[in-house]
């Protein structure tokens, strides 16, 4: 598996769900989270966002993460 250098998670005000993009190097994937309300926990965003990397084939550190709110 590839390693991502980052993700940040936020909240898209005008279609009501997470998205989180995913960052290796210059290269950025970008996924949306449907189905989260907007109270969802930093610690679940933080593993939603290292689940689409894992799905998308990137290792990711939770640590890594920004939830932006």
């Amino acid at each position: 598996m590839l390693r991502a250098n980052a993700a940040k998670v936020d909240w898209d005000q005008q279609k009501k769900q997470w998205h989180v993009e995913i960052v290796m190097g210059a290269e950025v994937v970008k996924r949306w989270l449907k189905g989260r309300p907007h109270e969802t926990a930093d610690d679940s965003l933080r593993s939603l966002a290292v689940e689409t990397a894992k799905d998308e084939g990137y290792e990711l550190d939770a640590g890594q993460v920004t939830v932006a709110r």
